[in-house]
């Protein structure tokens, strides 16, 4: 059997908008055209292949920001910042989070959008998918900071690009990616000591994390379930499955085919979850309590009893906003999550 898996447990996942389950790097908003669209385009220019390095060393921690400079974003766009920026717009959860970790504020945030408290002070600008322009333009920001997973996709970056302020787009799909985002917010907001300093500080989290479980030869799925209670596994290509692949756990949905809506994750018949058998389960429920935990519904599937990580009680309730729906600088929760799960450090 395919779909429908979670029938089994004679409960229903909670029914959510799909673009909530994945890609809302989740911002909690769909995946519609904006309605309205900026009138003046900004001037940027497609780089090469060139992107930030993911290191601290690269940062120049003590050289003071020279400005104008360019910088070079993660979609390898070429930007000009003329000044430091102090009005400065997110679009995304992930975007906000890049800024406040190197010591910045926003003035516009997306709706869903609850780390840091201080940002939920921002104006509202609408969802990540259906930014409001007339409102992002109101705020008469120097530096409109994107989403380069969301608002990669054509419909959304062509109206994002046109804002007639500088725009940079940072998101992240993995962990490198983190640390390449963390190093250009640095450097646009001549904070490049701070961002070095955080990229430290999460290397180290990996890698005491990774040492933490080290020798144990596990496997794990992160799992996601949508509104027709079909289950998805994260695939290496993806936020979730990329801390699973960080850490040295053994993913077995990793090389599984695309399928499903979600990129960067499978659909999960029953019978393959039988045939992974894995050591742990990370379920990850998009919907906030009180709604059914996935992790609770999962054991009361009766194909799954027999699962490993069902029989020694090893699926997890992965926290959605550093798995799923805000990944960026928290990464390091997330690695020590992981790590505390399977040490029994977190019982």
């Amino acid at each position: 059997m395919r779909v429908s898996v979670l029938r089994h447990a004679r409960v229903l996942v909670p029914a959510l908008a799909v673009t909530a389950l994945f890609l809302g790097s989740a911002c909690g908003g769909d995946d519609d055209e904006p309605e309205s669209t900026p009138t003046t385009a900004a001037p940027t220019t497609p780089a090469s292949d060139a992107s930030p390095q993911a290191s601290a060393t690269s940062a120049s921690p003590t050289a003071a920001a020279a400005y104008p400079m360019k910088v070079t974003d993660l979609l390898g766009r070429t930007v000009e910042i003329k000044a430091k920026p102090t009005t400065i717009v997110a679009l995304s959860p992930t975007a906000v989070e890049y800024i406040y970790a190197v010591g910045g504020t926003v003035v516009g945030r997306t709706s869903t959008v609850n780390y840091p408290e201080a940002a939920r002070a921002a104006k509202d600008i609408g969802t990540a998918y259906q930014p409001n322009f007339e409102a992002i333009l109101a705020l008469k920001p120097d530096l409109v900071v994107a989403d380069s997973v969301i608002h990669s996709q054509p419909t959304l970056r062509q109206p994002v690009e046109q804002l007639s302020v500088p725009v940079i787009f940072a998101g992240a799909e993995s962990y490198e990616d983190v640390l390449k985002g963390l190093e250009l917010m640095g450097r646009v907001l001549g904070a490049s000591d701070t961002a070095a300093k955080a990229i430290v500080d999460i290397t180290k989290a990996r890698d005491e994390a990774k040492a933490a479980i080290a020798g144990k030869q596990i496997s794990a799925v992160a799992l996601i379930a949508d509104r027709d209670n079909t289950l998805y596994a994260a695939k290496e290509k993806s936020f979730a499955g990329d801390i699973l692949t960080e850490l040295g756990i053994k993913n077995p949905a990793a090389g599984q085919p695309d399928s499903g809506p979600f990129p960067g994750y499978t659909v999960l018949a029953i019978e393959k979850l039988l045939e992974f058998n894995p050591d742990y389960i990370f379920a990850i429920t998009p919907a906030p309590p009180p709604a059914p935990r996935l992790a609770t519904l999962i054991p009361q599937i009766p194909p799954f009893k027999g699962i490993k990580a069902v029989t020694a009680n090893h699926v997890i309730d992965a926290e959605v906003q550093l798995f799923l729906q805000a990944p960026g600088p928290r990464i390091a929760e997330a690695f020590k999550a992981v790590a505390a799960a399977i040490t029994g450090a977190g019982n």
